[in-house]
């Protein structure tokens, strides 16, 4: 029986049958939940603890939350909506002007996610977290100890040092500037402090009574899910509050009381030791992933620029407000690569729990998949594989953030046998490390019990500061190291120095080259993105070169044409001086064109930059920042050749959600999907630098984004085949093209005008037709839909085609279409009604079963 279908049949047992996870423990040592005397208070208790085993010398029990995320799955909503909901009530005590004063301060590990929920809540209020690990360069603004704790001590790292001092204006609640608010009196800011369960409420009031000696302030509110005092410890609050001075409120979810009969933590213990000496069925410490299952796919987030990863430095509401808008692109591209998984585990990673619980809440928008959120976590606690228990199942691992304390082991519970067909690992990138990657690691461990595991690294965040010396503080963060210059030809690539700048770096030394065949089997099966790697060069026969020549000479004018509609549409529309970047490789020849048009006809030299997007991974995100940094975003103008179905677009339009003043409408020579409404032409017809590869443009590789190659602070890849110089066309074909310039002129004046009064909106009929197609030829994969001459001729050049669809009657524009299908063995089909040309058909399922001895495509029977 599968893991999915032990997990359904457990689950449909369970629920015929409901029992409390506490019942294991509190039968065993007589430990009992007693609610707060309202009607249902200990089923309302049950509903939101269960009891668990520590293996800890100071504490015997554990109360384990349903709602915090740790160490129960639970839906994403659930657990953000618990600390909104206590922010949300924090704002109601303080009311509005204390409430933009108020300093926020959670709790690590398992307080982190939550006490920044409340932030949320409460809206208008900055958040810092306590940790355990410390930041080189990054000074201490307090710590303290957590009495029953098995770890290390709690640090107070704020990247503001006035954060904790009480001295914040309620102007600057929104700012993240970093500049020194007027002084404020201490009554004026409260402190609110989060933490998962208040029990004997000494690791809270320790903190305060440490701050406030430091930072004295006249008000504080502890919030927590759950309030567990005995009816001595609710005595101590208001004699605390006496003491200090100070007034201290208390908000929490539920309340209630645990009984501990003498001699528990003994009991306890000897009751870990006995489970150990039996067969530890519910803890597994796999060698590795199953054969055959890939350990991990890594899905690049695109991280909004300048956020931090979570609270450990502080996050500020305008932190937020960057973040917010960019969570539903980063869900879609976890969604776009989950497949067809139906339970989904976002699984976080210690402290860092905000980060992967606001893509969990985000996610549960994006996908009809059941997704659940949990972390990893430092606690070693006793698993029993049993209903009235709250930890079933654990997985053992080493710890893979180089902790300060020394290499240990790490866990995370309730993950196996759970069901889940898929994981979301997120981590931050000081823990993207060997560890994380080796056979007993996280990876190999949660491969061992999902069919799909996913890794999205959020960067770390480090205060500039630290880099730099700690008199030098700004709030926002410093960029990082800079980045070089772009690479000009010809040291890289065949075009003239001035016609384009490449924000790229060079992989010309590196093997990345694989045959198609095998490229398309790891493309489809999940175990490679296509662009980590790259197809070996198409070289085309000396009939196939002639037909390009032919194919130039015919449609040249049409594309000068194009050319000048494209490029006078962006001159009247977009800005008088635009910033070219063309998206690497296809649209770069046509940025050259656009820019010797400018040139031609105008007299202005237009700057011009290649940069990579890769479908499913977004746009290279430090050359966006190059380009902030040289330039006007809002002057960028975003280039391409053509579009199919609009991925690209949608691509590019997702991936600048986060980036602000870049204009995500993409100008393109030929539009003939209906994608977009800066265009030269709506008809699908031969562009002929679609006919060939790197030697019409430039002779530059495809882009290459693979993590050993490309790392956080540089440009994607690309390779300069230097070696092609003889077959290379480039410059032929931008000069045919510009020859005629001055003939089309006339006509590129008539047809902008008709435009600029047209309208434009794109109509994405071109998408509405691929999912057609997708459906009709059983393919059930719009990604395998190649529409247009363009596209149809780079799956017959890249990829393993199946078919081509062919408008009847087509005709010139496909000679080099049936040319390259002849020669691969793949059969042209004639259809009527068709919006495109053609339509290239990628082989679906493919393995190397799929084509024959002779490496020809077998058509399906």
């Amino acid at each position: 029986m599968s893991e999915h279908s032990e997990h359904s049949a457990r689950t449909e047992k369970e629920t015929a049958n409901v029992v409390w996870s506490g019942s294991w423990v509190s039968e065993r040592l007589g430990i009992e939940l007693i609610g707060d005397g309202k009607p249902d208070g200990d089923s309302e208790l049950k509903d939101l603890l269960g009891l668990a085993l520590r293996r800890n010398p100071k504490r015997a029990h554990l109360l384990v939350s349903n709602v915090l995320g740790k160490h129960v799955p639970q839906k994403p909503s659930v657990v953000y909506g618990a600390g909104f909901e206590l922010g949300r009530r924090v704002r109601d005590l303080l009311g509005d002007t204390e409430a933009r004063r108020a300093v926020v301060l959670g709790y690590a590990e398992t307080a982190t996610g939550l006490g920044h929920a409340v932030a949320d809540g409460l809206g208008v209020a900055p958040y810092l977290h306590s940790t355990r690990r410390p930041v080189e360069g990054v000074a201490r603004a307090g710590g303290f100890e957590e009495s029953h704790s098995h770890a290390t001590s709690h640090l107070l790292l704020p990247e503001d040092p006035s954060l904790l001092a009480g001295d914040r204006d309620p102007a600057d609640a929104g700012r993240g500037d970093g500049a020194a608010p007027p002084p404020a009196t201490a009554s004026d800011a409260p402190l609110v402090l989060v933490d998962d369960e208040f029990s004997t409420g000494n690791t809270v009031l320790n903190t305060i009574r440490a701050l406030h000696e430091r930072y004295p302030r006249s008000r504080y509110v502890i919030v927590a899910l759950m309030d567990m005092r005995s009816p001595a410890d609710r005595g101590r609050l208001a004699g605390f509050a006496a003491e200090i001075g100070a007034r201290v409120d208390l908000v929490a979810r539920g309340s209630g009381t645990v009984t501990l009969p003498d001699g528990v933590l003994e009991k306890g213990q000897a009751l870990v030791a006995a489970h150990d000496a039996e067969p530890a069925a519910a803890t597994a410490r796999e060698p590795a992933a199953a054969p055959g299952r890939r350990p991990c796919t890594r899905v690049d987030l695109r991280w909004p620029a300048g956020v931090p990863d979570g609270g450990r430095h502080g996050f500020t509401p305008a932190h937020r407000a960057v973040l917010e808008p960019a969570l539903p692109a980063m869900a879609a591209r976890i969604a776009g690569a989950l497949g067809d998984a139906r339970r989904v585990l976002v699984l976080g990673f210690e402290e860092l729990m905000y980060a992967p619980l606001r893509l969990g809440t985000a996610l549960e928008d994006h996908t009809d998949a059941e997704v659940r959120y949990s972390t990893t976590t430092r606690s070693p606690v006793l698993a029993v594989d049993d209903p009235g228990y709250a930890i079933r199942t654990r997985l053992v691992f080493p710890a893979h953030d180089n902790p300060a304390d020394g290499p240990g082991d790490r866990y995370a519970y309730n993950v196996a046998g759970a069901g889940f067909d898929a994981v979301v690992l997120a981590v931050d990138s000081t823990a993207d490390t060997p560890e994380l990657h080796a056979p007993d690691g996280l990876l190999a461990q949660l491969a061992a019990h999902t069919e799909h595991v996913l890794l999205a690294v959020v960067p770390s965040y480090i205060p500039s500061y630290a880099l730099s010396g700690p008199d030098t503080y700004v709030a926002e963060r410093q960029e990082p190291p800079m980045l070089p210059e772009p690479l000009r030809g010809p040291a890289f690539s065949s075009y003239a120095p001035d016609e384009v700048g490449w924000l790229l770096q060079d992989l010309s030394g590196t093997e990345l080259e694989a045959p198609t065949e095998e490229r398309e089997e790891a493309i489809q099966s999940g175990g490679a993105h296509y662009a980590e790697s790259l197809p070996v060069e198409y070289q085309p026969s000396a009939q196939y070169q002639d037909l390009f020549k032919a194919a130039l000479e015919l449609s040249a004018a049409r594309v000068a044409r194009a050319v000048g509609t494209v490029t006078e549409t962006v001159l009247a529309e977009r800005t008088p001086r635009p910033v070219l970047v063309s998206l690497a490789r296809a649209g770069t020849p046509v940025g050259v064109l656009m820019r010797r048009w400018a040139r031609h006809r105008h007299g202005i030299d237009l700057p011009h930059y290649a940069v990579s997007i890769v479908r499913g991974r977004g746009i290279d995100a430090n050359a966006l920042r190059w380009l902030a940094a040289h330039h006007d975003p809002a002057d960028v103008v975003f280039v391409d050749g053509w579009t199919g179905k609009g991925a690209i677009t949608r691509e590019l339009s997702a991936a600048l959600a986060g980036f602000e003043g870049f204009d995500p409408e993409i100008a393109v020579l030929a539009d003939p999907g209906g994608c977009v409404r800066t265009y030269g032409t709506r008809e699908d017809f031969l562009i002929p630098s679609a006919c060939l590869n790197s030697t019409v443009s430039g002779l530059i590789s495809r882009t290459v984004l693979r993590s050993d190659l490309v790392g956080p602070e540089d440009f994607h890849g690309a390779k300069f085949y230097r070696e092609l110089a003889d077959t290379d066309v480039s410059g032929h074909f931008l000069d045919t093209v510009a020859a005629h310039f001055d003939e089309v002129v006339d006509a590129v004046d008539a047809e902008v005008k008709e435009l600029l009064a047209t309208d434009r909106a794109p109509t994405w009929e071109g998408w509405a037709a691929v999912e057609r197609i997708s459906e009709e030829y059983g393919i059930h994969d719009v990604n395998l839909v190649k529409p247009g001459v363009g596209e149809t001729t780079r799956v017959l050049l890249r990829r393993v085609p199946w078919k081509i669809l062919a408008k009847r009657g087509a005709g010139a524009d496909l000679e080099h279409i049936r040319l390259l299908a002849e020669q691969r063995g793949v059969p042209v089909e004639e259809v009527d009604g068709l919006p495109y040309t053609c339509v290239g058909l990628i082989h679906p399922k493919y393995t190397r079963g799929a084509t024959g001895a002779d490496g020809r495509a077998v058509e399906s029977k």
